[in-house]
């Protein structure tokens, strides 16, 4: 996650923000970093600060708003030919994000120890 969601956007951040010059790739893309950082840190901070797996429900705050901000992303760049690339690497990553967000959600009954109840067996017969 870290090569997607890291690095892969730096490398897209200095060719076609910084080396290509397009300013729009630098806006949509240093707002992301933005967030991811925030993320991060808050991410540490209640980690530091309740000492459990409450850190772990940090996500849930910011990947629908990461999301949201891609989908923007690609909205913004327009359709220039010369960013085509960029927006398929916007569109990769809203996949990679809703399929982390998905993936996040399903670890929830584990990560909290939730029972879960099998109906076939509350099935109380009369007689």
């Amino acid at each position: 996650m870290q090569v997607l969601s890291g690095l892969l956007p730096l490398v897209v951040t200095l060719l076609w923000g910084v080396v290509w010059g397009h300013e729009r790739v630098l806006t949509v893309l240093l707002s992301y970093y933005l967030m991811l950082g925030l993320q991060i840190l808050f991410e540490s901070l209640t980690l530091r600060r309740y000492q459990s797996v409450v850190w772990v429900m940090v996500p849930y705050l910011y990947l629908p708003y990461r999301i949201w901000q891609l989908y923007q992303g690609l909205i913004f760049l327009g359709s220039e030919s010369q960013l085509m690339w960029v927006r398929y690497f916007l569109i990769l990553q809203i996949i990679v994000w809703t399929v982390n967000y998905a993936l996040d959600v399903s670890q929830l009954p584990r990560l909290f120890r939730w029972s879960v109840q099998d109906n076939s067996e509350a099935v109380v017969v009369e007689r």
